[in-house]
């Protein structure tokens, strides 16, 4: 191998031509292009980024940890199944519902608000709201459930687990939370129909660290008040911005609004709900990862889920559904109630506009109306002429086989709907089924059904068939005899199943309406 020359003047003077480096050589090929080292200021920016992804993934790594340990869990449904139900499942229509809970109870940090005998344990749910969020993401519906609510309480399985829970055949709703969450989740399965999805448990404390880190919510009352013997509420007329205890105090007052009643307090309650939900959707708090992170975690470290809500992508995705929903679709309902029959202090629901609010529920129906598109004139401008009508000859109706006037089809009411079995008895002889009888009443059931016993498949079929009931409510049982029509929640009116009826007036209030004042009892004025 021969020895490289010095690259030296006397080379030069030499006149041997100095050999170019090799990476300076003109490439081979046409496609070749050198690979050139990237600049100074762009490796160091390459650096920087780099590190700023990974540490960027390692702090969301941390905050994910971090909220994800927040989280405190029970089970969604503590109710007991009956293994002789025919009850099947409420088909999923895509919407979602959480039931969010607010307890009065006086364990751990809420011990400043009274003694263990006030409210101990899981403590009483003086505030159930149900959100329903539609399947289309369109609409959301918030449904106050009176706390003296007298109905059927499902025996439970306790959350901290235990004995069963006994039930009661009428019991008051927020007493079901002695059962923990999953029982009242359960109870208001049973009367309305649903499969609740998720629920949220709040306590005192939550309420006071979600409005402060909310920054405060408005609120306005018509004259100056001061609830001395309640919640020691105490506001100047007009508006305020209340946050932290005096927000939960707000809350929690009954006797200086309205006429004192658990009704009036539940019209401030969505009041207050209807300011929140403003003021957030006005700072856009949902899209907003930071503000939407600091509100996880407070939210996080104060409530009690289920187990399928306790994950951040789930409670992200929920945030996604609410973003951007318009604030005239937001709605605020009481549920139909009236004074309970056993006792005056007490409510129990009101038919039929309860069973009608529940059917349009589990079936996605808005509660508002939807606006009435323009006809449309595009056939009429396409043709000036009618066109002849065609009238076929009915066909000869097959003859049944069997004689509608001797089967004997009983209709019992489990719709809780007082004397509702009267109408579909007469629309049953109108039709030729002379046998037919009213069964008395039972415990409400969701779900409509026509049980047939043996040999009477075809009969249950023509009832069905009568009242548009679907084929799937037809069920073989042979311990009847004959066919038993059961008239359920989902059915509270007329004599045509499916027909879904918003109650009037039934939305108490939208969160785009803004500026009125709450009445304040005038026993709580002060001047």
């Amino acid at each position: 191998m021969g020895r490289r020359r010095a690259e030296s003047g006397a080379a030069s003077t030499a006149g041997t031509p100095r050999k170019k480096p090799i990476e300076n050589d003109e490439p081979v090929g046409r496609h070749y292009r050198p690979h050139r080292k990237a600049p100074l200021w762009l490796r160091i920016t390459a650096v920087t980024l780099s590190g700023a992804l990974v540490l960027g993934a390692g702090t969301a790594g941390l905050l994910f940890y971090k909220l994800q340990n927040n989280v405190t869990t029970a089970p969604l449904n503590a109710g007991l199944t009956d293994p002789n139900s025919t009850k099947s499942p409420v088909e999923d229509t895509g919407s979602m519902q959480i039931l969010i809970l607010g307890t009065d109870t006086r364990a751990g940090k809420n011990s400043d608000y009274g003694t263990a005998d006030d409210s101990a344990g899981e403590g009483k749910s003086d505030v159930m709201l149900l959100m329903d969020i539609s399947a289309d993401n369109s609409r959301v519906s918030v449904s106050s459930f009176p706390r003296d609510l007298m109905v059927p309480i499902p025996d439970c399985k306790p959350a901290g687990g235990g004995d069963i829970v006994p039930g009661s055949p009428s019991g008051q709703l927020n007493a079901a939370l002695d059962a923990g969450p999953g029982c009242t989740v359960a109870a208001i399965n049973d009367i309305t129909g649903l499969t609740i999805d998720h629920f949220m448990l709040a306590d005192f404390t939550a309420v006071k660290e979600l409005s402060n880190a909310l920054g405060g919510v408005e609120v306005c009352v018509d004259h100056a008040m001061y609830d001395v013997n309640g919640s020691f509420l105490k506001l100047a007329a007009g508006k305020s911005l209340i946050k932290g205890e005096q927000a939960l105090a707000f809350l929690r007052t009954r006797h200086a609004f309205g006429d004192a009643s658990d009704l009036d307090r539940i019209k401030a309650q969505q009041y207050f709900l209807g300011s929140m939900v403003r003021k957030v959707k006005s700072e856009g708090t949902l899209t907003n990862l930071p503000q939407l992170y600091n509100l996880a975690d407070v939210v996080t470290k104060n409530l009690t889920i289920d187990e399928g809500l306790a994950n951040i992508p789930a409670m992200i995705g929920i945030a996604n559904r609410l973003a951007k929903i318009d604030l005239a679709q937001i709605s605020f309902v009481t549920v139909p109630n009236e004074a309970y029959s056993g006792d005056p202090n007490r409510v129990q629901l009101k038919q039929p506009e309860a069973g009608q609010f529940f059917a349009a529920l589990r079936n996605d129906k808005a509660l508002t109306p939807a606006p009435t598109p323009a006809p449309s004139t595009a056939a009429a401008e396409t043709s000036g002429a009618t066109p002849a009508t065609v009238t076929a000859e009915p066909a000869a109706p097959a003859a049944p086989a069997y004689d509608k006037a001797i089967q004997p089809v009983s209709v019992t009411n489990a719709s809780a709907v007082v004397g509702r079995t009267v109408e579909i008895v007469q629309a049953l002889a109108q039709a030729g089924f002379n046998s037919s009888w009213q069964a008395g009443d039972v415990p409400s059931r969701a779900e409509s059904q026509v049980l047939y016993g043996p040999e009477m498949a075809d009969v249950a079929a023509d009832v069905a068939k009568l009242f548009n009931l679907p084929a799937t409510a037809v069920k073989s049982d042979p311990t009847i005899s004959g066919v038993s029509l059961v008239v359920g929640a989902d059915w509270v009116s007329g004599t045509e199943f499916g027909k879904i009826v918003v109650p009037a007036d039934i939305v108490a209030s939208t969160a785009d309406q803004g500026g009125e004042c709450l009445r304040v009892n005038p026993y709580y004025y002060t001047f």
